[in-house]
């Protein structure tokens, strides 16, 4: 028996693989969870649930705490107080290898030291089932993934050739070849033209229809009303509104999380909020 064959072997027998959620199943959750960072509190006793064939969108204005919310999602980021959950256990218990099986992480940014090529890029989310019987869906999940994201016809370009916009596809292609029931994007729509935003977000509820659940930081909040099926509202670190879109989306709200004025308006054609800032607000008039 070769040293690869007894390595795939012992793997097998140690990493306990992922089942596949029910439609509503809670795939993911937050309680009670608080984050210091240098000696700030960025996250306060904040509460969420993740559920199978949902998108959850993570919405707030800049520093209020979203990228550190994904991360304690993630459990890239320990969290000071509280408990973060993944597949029914506390995600600190599971092993980095189990927790990989389990959720993919898309970061803000993308970096690479070397030159590797697209195809090379993507096919490093296959890493997580190496040695199990999912291996045999590596090339199929990889071509899946980067047909999805329109990056097949570049898949032997250098990744470090990319535009931005090409890097956040490939990126993204990545995890969707992971294949992992949750999936947590943090601004996967940040560097990209209208198209390709609103293809990302097709994506994330072709997911979700799949079974998946999946969570994504947008800043957009006519993409989250659009697409999103739940949208929490995080402000100086809490959550200060939590359901579906068209509930929490409300002007008076968001005006004063935003500190902008704001008015929510139904599109015309499908009822989808439209979350637009108040033009009409006069120069020193008090704002929310």
């Amino acid at each position: 028996m070769s040293v690869r064959t007894l390595a795939a072997l012992l793997t097998r027998r140690t990493r306990q693989l992922p089942g596949r959620p029910a439609p509503g199943d809670l795939v993911a959750d937050v309680r009670d969870v608080r984050v210091t960072l240098g000696g700030r509190r960025v996250l306060t006793d904040v509460c969420l649930e993740i559920r199978a064939g949902q998108v959850l969108a993570l919405v707030g204005p800049n520093g209020a705490g979203k990228s550190t919310l994904l991360a304690a999602l993630a459990a890239d980021l320990p969290a000071e107080s509280g408990t973060v959950r993944i597949d029914g256990r506390l995600a600190a218990d599971w092993s980095p290898p189990e927790l990989a099986l389990r959720r993919a992480v898309l970061p803000q940014s993308a970096a690479l030291s070397f030159p590797f090529t697209v195809e090379e890029v993507v096919r490093m989310g296959r890493a997580p089932w190496a040695g199990t019987r999912a291996e045999d869906e590596d090339d199929p999940a990889v071509a899946s993934a980067m047909a999805t994201t329109e990056v097949a016809e570049f898949a032997q370009r250098s990744f470090g050739a990319l535009s931005g916009g090409e890097r956040a596809r490939v990126a993204l292609a990545r995890v969707l070849a992971q294949r992992a029931p949750l999936l947590l994007l943090d601004e996967p729509t940040a560097a990209l033209d209208l198209r390709h935003q609103e293809l990302v977000l097709r994506v994330c509820q072709e997911r979700a229809a799949a079974g998946d659940a999946v969570v994504v930081v947008l800043h957009d909040l006519g993409l989250a009303a659009a697409y999103a099926d739940h949208a929490a509202v995080l402000h100086e670190g809490s959550v200060a509104a939590d359901g579906p879109p068209g509930e929490v989306f409300d002007a008076k709200l968001l005006s004063s999380v935003y500190r902008q004025p704001v008015e929510v308006l139904p599109h015309p054609r499908t009822g989808t909020p439209l979350v637009l800032p108040r033009r009409d607000v006069q120069r020193g008039e008090p704002r929310p």
